[in-house]
C-alpha cells in the first residue's frame, strides 16, 4: 500500500498542490514555516481524519477561505485504488469519504490506511503530563484492533457520566449510591477489557524498542520502559469502592485506566531530566520506529511512515544509524521533511531507493531535479 496522489486546498498555509509520489521515497525540502510539515499533517489526516497538530479541524482552514480540501489516492494492491476525501467547511460538520462514500463513524477508517509520523512535537511524550503517552498507545493499539478502539470509547463515555453524577452530588447535596452503581459496573467491565490488551501490547513492544535504541545509539546508552497502571494490583471495582470517599470530594474519578502512564529512563534516570536533546530525539525515534514495526507484524504491510525534521540535533554518528535503518527492505513508502537539501541528498545517496524531491517555499510546491540519479532517473 502506497499513497501515489495528494491534492490540497486551502490547508493551512497551502492554497491549492497538486504531487503524484513515488513509491519509496518523497523528500520535501525548505525553510522553516514554508508548509512542508503541512504536507505531511495532510497525509496524517487522510489516515486518521484529523490532524496531527490541531484538533480543532477549522483552524486548519486556509487564513480567510471558507474550507479546506484533502483528497489521497492509495495503491492498495497493484489492482486497486483507494479514493480518501477529506471537507471542512467553517461551521459545518467535517465530511470524511473513502471511495465517494460518507462515513457513519469516523473510528470505522482508523487502522484501514496504517501510518506513523515522527515529529519534534513528539517531544511532548517525554516533556508533557501522562494523558499524551495514554493517547500514544492507544494510538498505536487502536490501528489494529478495533474492539479495543470502541472500549476505549466507550470507557471514555461512562467516565464523563460518572463525573458528571459526582459533580451533581455535591452541588446538590445529596447522594444515591444505585445511580453511582451503574456507572461503575460499565467503569470496571470496560477497565477489565483494556488494561489487559495494554498489558500485553507492552509486553510486546518495549523489547521492539530497545533493539531500534541500541541499533540508533550504536548501543552506547541503555534505556527501559515501564508501564505504570493501579490495575496491576487491584480490580476496578476495588479501586472505586475504596476511592468513593475522595471521589465524591474532588468531584472526580480519581483511578482508573485513564490515570495509567509510562516513565522513561535512560541509564537507569528519567530521561526527561538526565537525557540531552540526541538521546531524547533517539529514544523517540526509537519509540516510533517500533510503532511502525510492531503495526507492520500485525497487518501484514508496510504503514506510511512520516519523517518530520528528524535529523536536527541529532549526531553524525545518529543519523548515520537512522539512515542505515531507513535502506533496510522493513520500510515502504517514506516521506522526509528537511531544511538542507544536501542532507537529503546525501541520504537518498545512501539508501539508493526510487525518489522524488519537492521544494516548498511560502505555501508554493514545485519538483526539483536531485544531484544523485537514483533508481528513477531524476
Amino acid at each position: 500500500m502506497y499513497l501515489k496522489e495528494l491534492q490540497l486546498y486551502n490547508f493551512k498555509n497551502l492554497a491549492s498542490a497538486e504531487f503524484e509520489f513515488s513509491s519509496r521515497v518523497n523528500c520535501f525540502i525548505g525553510d522553516n514555516a514554508a508548509g512542508k510539515t503541512n504536507i505531511l499533517d495532510a497525509i496524517y489526516y487522510l489516515s486518521f481524519c484529523k490532524s496531527y497538530f490541531n484538533s480543532i479541524d477549522s483552524q486548519n482552514i486556509m487564513h480567510s477561505e471558507a474550507f479546506f480540501s484533502v483528497m489521497g489516492k492509495y495503491d492498495v494492491n497493484k489492482t486497486k485504488t483507494d479514493t480518501i476525501q477529506c471537507v471542512q467547511k467553517r461551521n459545518q460538520k467535517k465530511s470524511f469519504k473513502l471511495n465517494k462514500k460518507e462515513y457513519d463513524r469516523l473510528s470505522d477508517h482508523i487502522g484501514l490506511y496504517p501510518l506513523v509520523m515522527i515529529s519534534p512535537y513528539d517531544r511532548d511524550l517525554i516533556n508533557e503530563g501522562s494523558d499524551v503517552r495514554r493517547r500514544f498507545i492507544d494510538s498505536v493499539i487502536s490501528q489494529f484492533d478495533r474492539i479495543y478502539l470502541d472500549n476505549l470509547i466507550n470507557y471514555n463515555k461512562v467516565l464523563m457520566q460518572r463525573n458528571a453524577l459526582l459533580k451533581a452530588f455535591a452541588e446538590r447535596k445529596y447522594f444515591d449510591r444505585e445511580s453511582l452503581d451503574i456507572w461503575d459496573s460499565q467503569l470496571a467491565d470496560l477497565a477489565g477489557r483494556i488494561f489487559p490488551v495494554r498489558q500485553q501490547f507492552l509486553t510486546d513492544y518495549i523489547p521492539v524498542f530497545n533493539r531500534y535504541f541500541e541499533a540508533i545509539s550504536g548501543g552506547k546508552e541503555t534505556v527501559d520502559i515501564t508501564y505504570e497502571s493501579q490495575l496491576h494490583n487491584h480490580k476496578m471495582d476495588e479501586l472505586l469502592a475504596t476511592s468513593l470517599d475522595k471521589d465524591k470530594i474532588l468531584k472526580y474519578t480519581t483511578v482508573g485506566v485513564h490515570k495509567d502512564d509510562l516513565t522513561f529512563n535512560i541509564m537507569g534516570h528519567p530521561v526527561k531530566k538526565f537525557g540531552s536533546q540526541g538521546q531524547q530525539k533517539s529514544f523517540i525515534i526509537a519509540l516510533r520506529l517500533a510503532q511502525y514495526e510492531y503495526i507492520l507484524k500485525l497487518k501484514g504491510y508496510k504503514p506510511i511512515l512520516l519523517l518530520d525534521d528528524i535529523f536536527d540535533k541529532l549526531d553524525d554518528s545518529r543519523v548515520e544509524q537512522l539512515i542505515q535503518l531507513s535502506s533496510e527492505d522493513n520500510f515502504g513508502q517514506v516521506f522526509i521533511t528537511d531544511t538542507q537539501r544536501e542532507r537529503v541528498e546525501l541520504m537518498l545517496e545512501k539508501v539508493n531507493a526510487d525518489h522524488k524531491i519537492y521544494k516548498v517555499s511560502n505555501g508554493e510546491v514545485a519538483e526539483v531535479k536531485s544531484k544523485f540519479n537514483g533508481d528513477n532517473g531524476i
